[in-house]
């Protein structure tokens, strides 16, 4: 099927004190999106109906479905009454192993992610990214500088979220826009994934806050750097340190707060 608009126009009716404007604004689309694997659903998210297919391979990266996107043998963009299937067939092997994380994490109550395996799984450690990478501050504020004209759905209806990669002497190689911060980050690590891209040497550049959800996510893509115009959490810094990830937010045109592995960018962990 071809992917639908992200964007559809709504009628509106503005008010500015005792003027009333009829007309219309663009908004942004959310549509249910079903990610199954053999014919199993393993998850149903909202997300923008728009580069279904990185998505969908992203998805099944950064939740360590599949290890490389090979492993997806068949993928196919199924319309229903209700949402959007994104159908996949994947190896052997892959599909033993999420057969028994699904078994390890089947709660008693009904709630989908129960008990002890739950936890343990949220919080498991995450992947340490191989060091080496070297960034320059002022190549970090011009990434964060050009991520604005990338983003055309947001442009129009000031309500989603985008996910970049940049990397040194190529600059901005693929961002994606989705109504869900995470959506975002996965539909960025298929892209990168389908072009053949590694996410090492460059950084990855967030419009939202840094859960730890999206370090996780980084840290299997490979990134070594991650760079927001918000503030990350706590717990997120603690993992960003511990995958040896440079973990960046309160990114502006006139400087960044660093709060992990400066060294990344030449700052001693002293801040010399």
């Amino acid at each position: 099927m071809s992917e639908a608009s992200p964007v559809v126009a709504a009628v509106r009716t503005r008010v500015r004190g005792t003027v009333l404007d009829h007309g219309a604004r663009l908004l942004a689309e959310e549509t249910a999106i079903a990610l199954t694997y053999r014919n199993a659903t393993h998850a149903v998210m909202l997300a923008s109906p728009s580069d279904l297919e990185d998505f969908a391979v992203g998805f099944s990266l950064t939740e360590g479905i599949v290890t490389r996107a090979g492993e997806i043998e068949s993928l196919e963009i199924v319309a229903r009454e209700r949402g959007i299937e994104l159908r996949m067939w994947i190896a052997d092997a892959a599909a033993e192993a999420l057969v028994a994380r699904r078994r390890r994490l089947a709660g008693a109550t009904g709630c989908g992610l129960c008990g002890m395996e739950s936890l343990e799984a949220a919080l498991a450690p995450v992947r340490k990214v191989e060091q080496g990478a070297s960034l320059r501050l002022a190549d970090l504020a011009r990434a964060v500088a050009a991520l604005p004209s990338a983003q055309p759905v947001n442009d129009a209806t000031h309500a989603v979220h985008a996910a970049g990669f940049w990397r040194a002497g190529t600059g901005l190689l693929a961002v994606r826009e989705d109504v869900g911060r995470h959506n975002a980050l996965d539909k960025l690590a298929g892209a990168l994934a389908r072009a053949g891209e590694r996410a090492s040497g460059g950084a990855v550049l967030l419009t939202s806050r840094v859960s730890v959800e999206m370090v996780q996510k980084a840290a299997m893509m490979g990134a070594p750097a991650i760079v927001a115009i918000s503030a990350p959490t706590a717990l997120a810094v603690r993992t960003a340190e511990a995958a040896g990830i440079m973990l960046a937010g309160v990114a502006r045109a006139d400087g960044l707060e660093i709060f992990t592995h400066p060294e990344i960018c030449g700052i001693a962990p002293d801040g010399r």
